[in-house]
């Protein structure tokens, strides 16, 4: 009983219901407006844009290996290539471009009924004007400017057509202006192209659902404050100090060679073999800095590799030519090793061995590391030469007598423990003091 009451109450309101449902589906029935997404047109714009960038970028670079100068001649034509393939297989087929398509949103036009795709006739006036009119207007801007139409006369007709076109531009610009701020107004028209054409972008499903997501941001947000944080601490980090430290780590982890071992294969320098009377530093000084730019000149001022020969052997060959040698030591001094170097010379690298924090500065001819340094004195007594420092630690007499050493050079070996230097050192006098690495550098 209750069921044939229901039966004929749903019968009877079958008129009623149908004369709803013409009334929603007339065309007639004021409708609500979608919803407008203007950053997602913007967005659409500048997405078809880097495609675009991305397809045109291998082909450049493989133009540009084969011919540099194709590369400037049909770049513009590639790019005329890639957009008309894009636009055929988007715009021309799904009514959207690829940017459209990932933002939900694709073309149509509201005066031909709602969400109505656009004609293939319009699609080809509008791939026209998107397309081809922009590539010929930079082909004709090129093609004025390489043939000086701006420079040309007054009454010449290349500069009054160079004139017509910076109208053409100028207007362009202003329009293109005013159609933005209307669009910021309404988000109609995102073009002046689609604003003459009546094509906008509407959302292409009825449900609009805009998930954000915030991966990527914060994805960037980190390494943004890992590059700061980088670059704060960096220049506070001294690299020399820290390939020392390793280096120091490494050598306490390795084992160090037997004392046997150390005599028979003696520390060597890198200028080792350099005659005694010449300075290391200023050698080594002048072999960096060559100048490659002038290709005798690097010639005359760079210092080949000197041969492993003795060091008695490179002094007499050395003697025997003509003229002063091309490194001679001025203001000498005497480093804890045993060797001679330049005053300026030693005091600059052991003050930059200081500043790094060193224990000391590694000498250029025997490898050991120099902690400290005193005058070098000549004085010539009854015919002998007298070699001694300010400080007393090594006295030699050249002549009839004999040789006496102290037991501090004793043990740095007799490698370069012999100088003859000549008379240009003079007798040496006077004291521009003593260096030496004191504290923990010690």
């Amino acid at each position: 009983m209750s069921s044939r009451v229901w039966q004929q109450a749903w019968d009877a309101a079958q008129p009623r219901l149908h004369s709803i449902r013409d009334v929603l589906a007339s065309p007639t029935f004021p409708r609500p407006n979608p919803r407008i997404i203007r950053v997602g047109q913007l967005d659409a714009e500048l997405l078809d844009a880097e495609l675009v960038h991305i397809l045109i970028e291998p082909v450049s670079k493989a133009l540009a290996t084969v011919n540099a100068s194709m590369k400037s001649r049909f770049e513009p034509e590639l790019a005329l290539l890639v957009q008309l393939v894009l636009y055929r297989f988007s715009v021309w087929s799904s009514g959207a471009s690829y940017g459209a398509m990932l933002q939900g949103l694709r073309y149509s036009v509201p005066s031909s009924g709602l969400n109505s795709r656009p004609s293939r006739r319009l699609l080809i006036i509008h791939g026209a004007l998107t397309i081809l009119v922009p590539y010929f207007r930079n082909r004709l801007h090129a093609h004025a400017l390489s043939h000086a139409w701006p420079d040309a006369p007054a009454s010449d007709i290349r500069r009054r057509a160079w004139a017509a076109l910076t109208s053409l531009e100028t207007a362009h610009g202003a329009f293109s202006l005013l159609n933005f701020v209307a669009f910021l107004w309404n988000g109609r028209y995102r073009t002046i192209i689609d604003r003459f054409l009546a094509m906008r972008l509407e959302p292409s499903q009825a449900l609009i659902k805009r998930d954000v997501s915030y991966e990527f941001m914060n994805r960037q947000m980190v390494w943004h404050a890992f590059t700061e944080f980088l670059l704060f601490l960096l220049p506070l980090i001294n690299p020399r100090s820290v390939a020392r430290r390793l280096t120091s780590t490494f050598s306490s982890i390795f084992p160090t060679p037997s004392p046997t071992q150390k005599i028979r294969a003696p520390k060597r320098g890198k200028y080792y073999s350099l005659p005694p009377d010449q300075c290391a530093i200023c050698a080594e000084n002048a072999s960096l800095n060559v100048n490659l730019g002038d290709a005798a000149g690097a010639l005359a001022s760079y210092t080949p590799a000197f041969p492993a020969s003795s060091n008695s052997d490179a002094g007499d060959n050395n003697s025997e030519g003509d003229g002063e040698p091309p490194y001679p030591i001025t203001t000498p001094y005497l480093a804890s090793c045993g060797h001679v170097y330049c005053y300026t010379c030693l005091a600059e690298r052991m003050l930059r061995a200081a500043d790094d924090g060193s224990c000391g500065w590694t000498c250029l001819r025997c490898a050991e590391e120099v902690r400290s340094a005193d005058r070098y004195r000549l004085e010539s007594e009854g015919g002998n030469l007298r070699r001694s420092t300010l400080g007393g630690a090594e006295i030699e007499n050249v002549g009839d007598g004999d040789k006496e050493r102290s037991d501090a050079e004793s043990s740095q070996g007799d490698e370069g423990s012999e100088f003859d230097f000549g008379s240009e050192f003079g007798s040496g006098t006077g004291s521009l003091g003593s260096y030496a690495f004191t504290g923990s550098e010690a």
